[in-house]
């Protein structure tokens, strides 16, 4: 049977999560908290199976919580959930040690399937190792991955570099497709993994 732990200051949030964990098949407990400190006193007394930390834009906390609890306890299998657009927060967080990450807006069998992967030992979303070594990525593809892990926009990206954003646009399709992932967030999170970034 499988516990489960989510760390979250929404309470809303974290009975929503409590919700949708409960459905998925073997889950035996599920607990809350609310800051990271408290996650690690609870971590200690009771490690769960998997940790789920929120992450917000405006806050480094869910970052924080995990780089600190991971650095205690290297082997927390921890996936960390925000919003899709916010890369740079969700890559600071793969860098920190999180395994994987959801999207606020996946849907509640996207959730249920993320948690079932992870639980049998398949990091989801990003592979722990290289699922694809021959890929290579073009200068232009690495400068704006690089670009999306700072949370840069298209348009942004582009005037850096003195491209269209339609170019770039272009550019970041092409390295989703070589990745092998569906948006920025996953497409940062994969590339720290492959140590494409530091």
């Amino acid at each position: 049977m499988t516990t489960i732990l989510i760390c979250d200051d929404r309470r809303s949030v974290r009975e929503g999560l409590t919700r949708v964990m409960s459905a998925v098949p073997g889950v035996s407990h599920i607990d809350c908290v609310a800051r990271g400190d408290e996650l690690q006193i609870r971590y200690a007394r009771e490690p769960a199976d998997m940790v789920l930390i929120g992450t917000q834009r405006a806050t480094s906390g869910g970052v924080d919580a995990t780089r600190g609890l991971v650095a205690v306890n290297p082997r927390a299998n921890v996936i960390v959930f925000g919003a899709p657009d916010d890369a740079s927060t969700i890559a600071a967080a793969i860098a920190g040690g999180a395994r994987g990450y959801l999207r606020w807006d996946a849907s509640r069998p996207a959730v249920i399937a993320a948690l079932a992967s992870t639980l049998a030992d398949v990091t989801f979303p990003v592979p722990r190792e290289p699922s694809t070594p021959g890929v290579e990525l073009t200068k232009r593809e690495m400068q704006v991955l690089h670009g999306m892990s700072q949370g840069k926009s298209n348009g942004e990206i582009g005037r850096e570099l003195y491209l269209a954003e339609d170019t770039v646009k272009t550019h970041a399709r092409r390295l989703f497709g070589k990745l092998g992932v569906r948006d920025r967030a996953q497409a940062v999170a994969h590339g720290f993994r492959r140590g494409l970034m530091t």
